[in-house]
């Protein structure tokens, strides 16, 4: 009922033009929570495959150091399972104008402005990028497998991510709940990076206490190629970014941008190949390279550097550093991005 009210809100102060996207937006996550079971009963229930039995014992083991180590929300976040029988359960469509790299914004009630819009139906996202591209955006569609609803409701464990290797589990489940411990309206970047730094955090202490070797080994790898893949994100959207800048025409403008994407790709396909072909990432490039991939990997990653050095400067401790970050939420925008950018620079 509390969904269910929120979500008749929702739709009646959203006004004509956005009812259908709350629609699709209630109706799907109605789905998700309907189809959730109590962990503890799947674990008693004898029809439950042996292979899934043990992902949910370790799961609710995350969930309760993510609490206990973490000082994270406990409380009925993923403590239940859905399985949803697709590959994501939405999919993220992001835009940007022809000439810049900074995301087209998406306004909602509660959870205020943020940089791309969600669609729990494929078809759906790809009808609004289609919308999207037909205005002369560019636009990346990207499947996500999990969302938060910031405290509202119990977010549930998902089919779409339980069969990830457990230190990439426990990444996921540590970023879902650090957006219900700091959440600032209007600020993609701030929030995402935020969770981003707390699940780096959880994720070196998990493995420390419950990580075999092997473990520990295989997500320093996978933890290096992110790294590597960021930093030339991060290189690429500033070189396009100070190109934009530059006086130009527009053909000069559109023959520099597909110069410098080119030379992205190619520099990914050398940094595969620096990684003996690991294709993990091959999908971000499906659709090719342009201003709105480059805004939804910024959207993740850009200030991480910045709550990294300030949790470094609260001794590693995870109850004061949430503090201070609750104090960089009360600041306007540009003092906190002034703030963040100091911290960054260290």
């Amino acid at each position: 009922m509390r969904i269910l009210s929120a979500s008749l809100v929702l739709l009646a102060l959203s006004g004509c033009t956005s009812v259908g996207y709350y629609a699709q937006a209630v109706s799907g996550h109605l789905e998700v929570v309907w189809l959730a079971q109590p962990i503890e009963e799947r674990l008693k229930d004898k029809l439950t495959p042996e292979s899934l039995r043990a992902k949910l014992a370790r799961v609710l083991a995350i969930r309760d150091f993510a609490s206990r180590e973490l000082a994270l929300p406990d409380n009925g976040s993923y403590r239940r399972y859905a399985d949803i029988g697709r590959p994501f359960v939405v999919w993220n469509v992001f835009a940007a104008p022809e000439f810049s790299v900074d995301p087209v914004q998406s306004c909602f009630l509660f959870a205020g402005c943020v940089s791309y819009r969600g669609y729990y139906a494929e078809e759906q996202a790809h009808k609004a990028a289609a919308s999207f591209s037909n205005e002369g955006y560019d636009v990346y569609v990207g499947g996500v497998p999990a969302y938060s609803t910031l405290g509202w409701f119990d977010d549930p464990v998902l089919s779409t991510f339980i069969n990830y290797p457990e230190p990439e589990l426990a990444r996921l489940l540590f970023h879902e709940l650090a957006h219900q411990v700091v959440y600032v309206k209007d600020d993609t970047m701030f929030n995402e990076s935020f969770a981003t730094a707390v699940e780096e955090e959880g994720v070196r202490r998990w493995l420390e206490r419950e990580g075999s070797p092997e473990q520990r080994a295989a997500y320093a790898q996978s933890h290096r190629r992110r790294a590597e893949l960021v930093a030339l994100f991060a290189q690429s959207r500033a070189k396009l970014a100070a190109f934009y800048e530059r006086p130009s025409s527009v053909e000069e403008k559109r023959a520099g941008k597909h110069r410098l994407l080119a030379q992205m790709e190619e520099d990914y396909r050398t940094l595969k190949a620096s990684w003996a072909g690991f294709p993990g990432f091959d999908r971000l490039f499906a659709g090719g390279a342009n201003n709105a991939l480059l805004a939804s990997v910024a959207s993740y990653t850009e200030l991480v550097p910045a709550f990294r050095e300030l949790l470094a400067r609260n001794g590693g401790e995870l109850v004061p550093f949430y503090a201070a970050v609750r104090e960089l939420a009360k600041l306007g925008k540009q003092e906190r991005d002034a703030r963040l950018a100091r911290l960054g620079a260290n």
